[in-house]
């Protein structure tokens, strides 16, 4: 028998976590077990066979009471896995057989009778192929399984209704398409209509097999799937696609593959994309394209464009895209061509855990889920709803845990969506997410971070006591400037005791005593002159994780030093507005630090808060009393850490003297 254990004690609402606890205990014994089938793939098709037979008996009414013996279920499965070879011909082959031993099939049974396989909120092929294949599998080719939580919040987001065709050019597994066939059932798609309106593309043939067997399986006839690349409209067989898929769509759902180093197309294909070339901005703030061919595309790019361009006018898409295509100053074209096109209706930041499978599996690259409308007719100044999740209901590890942000998102864009059929219009802003027009985007950044309303807020209860001045117009002001630092490579650490500080080097407003990497006189003197370090100057992270915005002071003993390029160096020029211990207690401030955090841009899985640190808002006090308050408090913090570190520097010299 199937261990109780793996089911939770209410049965059937488990979740997709759970399922996955199941198929790994599931994958564990069957290749401790199963004799000639021993590779994962192959694991995985005996599974997907028992699904379907499992579904089957379920929507015939036929599932057997546990009481039933072993050989009885291996028959019985046997032999409806025989009509199933005749219901779907293209899925199996004729003469194909469940190759599990009775006691396997029995214990596989088991496992399934577990799972709901209906539920638009659990997705238990997609789970399965995580499972046995595992997620590192494409990572390299920048694509990740879609997390079903992210799944069944764009498809209730998106809601495809009864009737609507739906596609997915990049649909992995299957997820979204099967996750959307149970949506439409609930609704009352039949499945003849979810045969003839529901289409899947991928690249990849195995996916392409196993998502075929998906939606087929979710809708009890064969899938209308192709093996085909979206972008070339290629399919394996080397015919095209139909042109009539092109602007046919109501409804898309992606999690398109991304990555900058991934070459998704060849420049002959790539000329036949208007986002493939140089874009440029206009004195008018507007891009324009160019006739340069850009050096490369990254896949997510292309893949905006394609998406775009299956869609009819009106169509709705649900989207998982990396933060980096839809905040990053150098992707500003592609979100102004989004909006050219659509109406963006919510952008939900997604937690960096969402794609964390395991503690290896998965990436950590942030993500948002993005809801859009083509242009039908384009709205004046549409509303659109950002949040940022901070819970998925699971951690970076992969392990369910009880906090989860999505359901209260989700349920916020339904009731306050504009073209909800639930409602009249947007409702007041929450804790999670707010409503802004179209016009409110700054900079064409749509990440949700960026937009924070708690840290706006608390500055504006700032503006009695102190001056809210922007860190860039005290820049064009002379009052400050700031510069970064530069790389000399791994070769040049150890040549000599001269400090080289790295990020890792900024803590509690001082450059640690003791910096992991020194360099030699020759190459200090290469660059010193460039970097000029001079007391009071201060130094801030840029780039990083964790550290981003964390400052310290440099003191009359750190001058000699080199510092990378993931550092600020920032230098007063005019102390009578601000001095340096002011600004530093400043830019350490809460009210500032929030800035940083929802001003950084994401790069893939690095942050920067590059030149945004110019948009920063620094409220100085207006008193001058309290000004000198706070330089007189740094100015002793600052000295007093300098005598303990003096002291503990004399006191290792004084240990081995003689």
């Amino acid at each position: 028998m199937f261990p109780a254990s793996f089911h939770t004690e209410d049965g059937n609402n488990m979740n997709h976590n759970s399922y996955r606890h199941i198929f790994q205990r599931l994958r564990n014994y069957l290749a401790g077990r199963v004799i000639g089938v021993t590779r994962d793939s192959a694991l995985l098709a005996e599974v997907v066979k028992c699904l379907f037979c499992h579904a089957h008996l379920e929507r015939a009414n036929k599932l057997p009471s546990d009481a039933i013996e072993e050989i009885e279920l291996s028959k019985l499965y046997r032999a409806t896995f025989r009509t199933i070879t005749r219901q779907f011909p293209s899925l199996f082959e004729q003469d194909e057989e469940i190759l599990l031993d009775p006691h396997s099939l029995r214990y596989t049974h088991e496992a399934l009778s577990g799972m709901d396989l209906s539920s638009e909120d659990s997705d238990p092929v997609g789970d399965a192929y995580q499972t046995f294949v595992g997620s590192e599998i494409r990572g390299n080719e920048g694509q990740f399984f879609t997390p079903t939580a992210a799944v069944s919040w764009l498809v209730k987001a998106v809601d495809p209704r009864p009737g609507e065709s739906v596609v997915d050019p990049a649909c992995g597994s299957g997820a979204f398409l099967g996750v959307a066939a149970a949506h439409m059932q609930k609704l009352g798609a039949t499945p003849v209509q979810l045969q003839q309106s529901v289409v899947g593309i991928e690249k990849d043939s195995f996916l392409a097999t196993l998502a075929k067997q998906h939606l087929s399986l979710s809708i009890g006839k064969e899938a209308s799937l192709y093996c085909a690349d979206s972008l070339s409209m290629i399919q394996s067989d080397g015919k095209s696609l139909p042109k009539k898929l092109l602007g046919s769509f109501d409804v898309l759902f992606a999690n398109p593959p991304f990555g900058a180093k991934i070459i998704s197309a060849d420049d002959g294909l790539r000329r036949s994309f208007t986002l493939a070339y140089k874009w440029v901005k206009a004195k008018t703030g507007e891009f324009q394209v160019t006739d340069r061919l850009s050096s490369r595309t990254p896949p997510q790019v292309l893949f905006v464009e394609r998406i775009m361009s299956l869609l009819r006018p009106g169509g709705r898409a649900g989207l998982v895209l990396p933060e980096s295509l839809i905040s990053s100053p150098k992707h500003a074209y592609v979100v102004d061509y989004m909006m050219s096109v659509a109406d963006i209706t919510g952008v939900v930041g997604m937690p960096e855990a969402l794609f964390k499978t395991s503690g290896k599996g998965g990436t950590h690259t942030k993500t948002c889920l993005l809801t859009l409308c083509k242009h039908q007719k384009q709205s004046k100044s549409p509303k659109i709803y950002i949040a940022e999740a901070k819970w998925c209901g699971h951690d970076s590890r992969g392990n369910p845990v009880p906090k989860d942000d999505l359901p209260v998102t989700l349920e916020e864009y339904k009731v306050g969506s504009s073209g909800g059929r639930k409602s009249k219009g947007p409702k007041k802003n929450s804790p999670f997410g707010i409503w802004i027009q179209a016009d409110d985007i700054e900079d064409l950044v749509l990440a949700p971070r960026y937009y924070d309303p708690e840290g706006r807020a608390e500055l504006a209860s700032l503006e009695k006591t102190h001056q809210l001045v922007r860190f860039g117009d005290l820049m064009d002001a002379g009052v400050l400037s700031y510069t970064t630092g530069v790389e000399i490579g791994k070769l040049a650490y150890g040549t000599g005791d001269i400090p080289f500080v790295r990020t890792s080097d900024i803590s509690g407003w001082e450059v640690k005593h003791d910096p992991k990497h020194c360099v030699s006189e020759e190459i200090y003197s290469k660059h010193s002159d460039k970097l000029d370090v001079r007391a009071d100057d201060i130094l801030m992270v840029k780039d990083g994780t964790y550290l981003i915005g964390t400052c310290a002071l440099v003191t009359r003993y750190d001058e000699k030093i080199l510092y990378q390029s993931h550092l600020y160096k920032i230098r007063i020029h005019d102390t009578k507005v601000v001095t340096p211990e002011v600004l530093l207690a400043i830019l350490s401030s809460e009210p500032v630090q929030r800035q940083i955090r929802s001003k950084r841009q994401t790069q893939d899985i690095i942050d920067s808060l590059g030149g945004r640190i110019r948009d920063l808002l620094l409220p100085i006090p207006r008193s001058a009393e309290k000004k000198k308050r706070i330089q007189k408090l740094v100015r002793k913090v600052i000295e007093d850490r300098i005598e303990a570190r003096e002291l503990g520097r004399l006191a290792r010299i004084e240990v081995v003297t003689p």
